[in-house]
């Protein structure tokens, strides 16, 4: 296995890790919610905002605090949607991995040493059985499943692909994030600042309990 596989390898299973330790992703949108974000102990957020020329002051923060960074691509602009709009992201942006609904991307980050998160809309049956055979072919490192409000759908694309599902999107409460995980999800995505406090908290205090 080369060198950069083997690190890409390690930083997948890190990855994993810390989304089984904290079950919440933080989905940063604008300033206020990043600073927000900083004062919690969530370890992974996607980034949908700044653009091309700032973007990489966001990461490097990130990183500094020991955070796992995702940039959802097509949220962020001046960044081109081909191999060479990748390998800048890879070789100067650098974060640990990008989001997207474009499965033309995945491979195209993996080639460049990023982690992958493929963004599937559940639109309609051919939706999910396309979204699904284009998952199971390229493999990503997660899948995110939007709305994130749909149990049912959660168990049958669990049953379908052995990637890990990630789910987001009109969750309102803690109790939508709990009702995803016992789906079937390994962790929640949301931008709603006040709930990554609190459910944080609420991890953090069953861990205690159970140790």
């Amino acid at each position: 296995m080369k060198k950069g596989a083997e690190k890409a390898l390690d930083t997948h299973q890190e990855f994993i890790s810390r989304l089984h330790e904290d079950r919440l992703i933080a989905a940063i949108k604008d300033p206020k919610s990043f600073d927000r974000f900083l004062e919690t102990d969530i370890q992974s957020a996607f980034l949908l905002m700044g653009n091309i020329s700032v973007i990489k002051r966001y990461v490097d923060l990130l990183k500094k605090n020991n955070r796992h960074v995702f940039l959802h691509l097509e949220k962020i602009p001046g960044i081109s949607y081909d191999r060479e709009g990748l390998r800048f992201i890879a070789k100067f942006v650098r974060p640990t991995g990008i989001v997207t609904t474009k499965s033309s991307l995945i491979q195209l980050a993996k080639n460049e040493g990023l982690l992958t998160i493929q963004r599937l809309f559940l639109i309609d049956s051919d939706a999910l059985a396309n979204g699904l055979k284009a998952v199971n072919e390229i493999e990503p490192d997660a899948l995110e499943i939007m709305p994130g409000l749909i149990p049912e759908m959660i168990r049958k694309v669990k049953h379908e692909t052995d990637v890990p599902i990630i789910t987001g999107g009109l969750i309102q409460n803690a109790g939508h994030i709990e009702e995803a995980l016992e789906s079937g999800a390994l962790a929640a995505s949301t931008g709603r600042a006040w709930l990554w406090k609190k459910y944080a908290q609420k991890e953090r205090m069953t861990a205690d309990e159970k140790s």
